[in-house]
């Protein structure tokens, strides 16, 4: 039981190390060569992993091999776009200038249902909404709809706001994050005047943000939200 143990062990920290150098990537966003690496990788853990007389090391050596022909063939990719095209393909044009291109659907086995699906993930219900529409060599779709129907931005309201940093967490389950705190230029005094204000302590704390202008938001432990009046 204890070698079983260990040799999950190993080889659990053996993936992780190979899922990292790999980069970081949901799985609806693999390139093909990618999914195929992930795929061989899971099968050679479980090999390892259900029979005991295959040493460990017979296991591990596949793995990090697998993960360098994928690190080398990225490269050569990066570098050689043809290559990048046979291996993972292009983006196709499905919809163009609102028109659906259905010899390009029949050539990708593009249903109208996946069509749909798609179009409702990027929050669009009505093919009259979809200017263009690009299927990416990951699968996801990509859309732009008709003018008239896109969300006007603060530049098409002549609005010129300034930019602002984004509030970070400086409180995370009771534990003082002073990297945070100090990023946005706050200090342990304007903290405790806000704790002492509130009447709470950094321990009675769930999730407290800030930004460098000093609003804030604090979620006790007992998951009531409070924020600066």
């Amino acid at each position: 039981m204890n070698i079983v143990l260990i040799r999950s062990a190993i080889l659990y920290i053996t993936v992780i190390f190979a899922v990292r150098l790999m980069g970081k990537r949901q799985l609806g966003e693999l390139q093909p060569s990618e999914l195929v690496i992930t795929i061989l990788v899971s099968n050679v853990a479980t090999l390892v992993l259900e029979d005991l007389s295959i040493p460990l090391a017979i296991g591990i050596a596949p793995v990090l091999s697998l993960v360098c022909f994928e690190v080398i063939m990225s490269w050569i990719m990066l570098k050689f776009p043809k290559v990048r095209c046979i291996v993972s393909g292009r983006p196709k044009i499905i919809i163009s200038d609102g028109k659906i291109d259905r010899r390009v659907m029949n050539s990708l086995r593009y249903s109208v249902d996946d069509l749909m699906t798609s179009l409702r993930g990027n929050d669009i219900f009505s093919l009259d909404e979809v200017q263009y529409a690009i299927v990416e060599t990951t699968g996801s779709l990509s859309v732009m709809k008709k003018p008239v129907y896109d969300t006007p931005v603060r530049k098409d309201l002549n609005l010129n706001p300034k930019a602002v940093d984004p509030p970070r967490v400086i409180i995370s389950d009771g534990r003082l994050l002073e990297n945070s705190l100090e990023n946005m230029n706050l200090t342990k005094y304007w903290l405790d005047r806000i704790l002492k204000k509130k009447q709470i302590k950094v321990k009675d704390i769930f999730i407290m943000t800030a930004d460098k202008t000093g609003n804030y938001y604090i979620v006790e432990n007992n998951l009531k939200g409070k924020e600066k009046p």
